[in-house]
């Protein structure tokens, strides 16, 4: 039965991924200097660059991950991406403990992100993408 439903939970899957990482890097654009200053006010060392280097890793690996195209690469960048931004904007330990449950829920949530990324690049994007029609899965 599942060996039936693989391509289409491949697609939903890299569709579901993409709909957090594109509208957040299209985000960094529009909101660029915005985006910086918060950066530089958790610590974030370098902040001008971070962000522009999140920004395209948002929204190029997203797209490649929507349409399939070199998903393994993509979905490993985006991994690192997120597992690092994550100890960066959700250190929920350091927070006062009246703040700490919502970014404590972040961050876990970033790993469980992290997890279905990790998925994709271990066993790639399935037959509906542009990677299946060029035989790299």
């Amino acid at each position: 039965m599942f060996t039936a439903l693989q391509n289409p939970l491949a697609l939903a899957g890299r569709i579901l991924l993409a709909l957090l990482f594109v509208p957040a890097g299209y985000g960094k654009i529009a909101g660029f200097s915005g985006t910086v200053g918060y950066a530089a006010s958790m610590g974030m060392p370098l902040p001008s660059v971070g962000v522009a280097v999140g920004l395209a890793i948002e929204l190029l690996g997203g797209l490649a991950l929507l349409i399939g195209w070199g998903t393994r690469w993509a979905a490993l960048a985006l991994a690192v991406f997120t597992l690092a931004a994550s100890f960066v904007f959700h250190a929920y330990w350091s927070l006062p403990e009246a703040q700490q449950a919502t970014q404590q829920l972040m961050f876990f949530k970033n790993l469980a992100i992290t997890g279905g990324l990790l998925a994709f690049a271990a066993f790639g994007a399935g037959a509906w993408s542009v990677d299946g029609t060029r035989r790299i899965r």
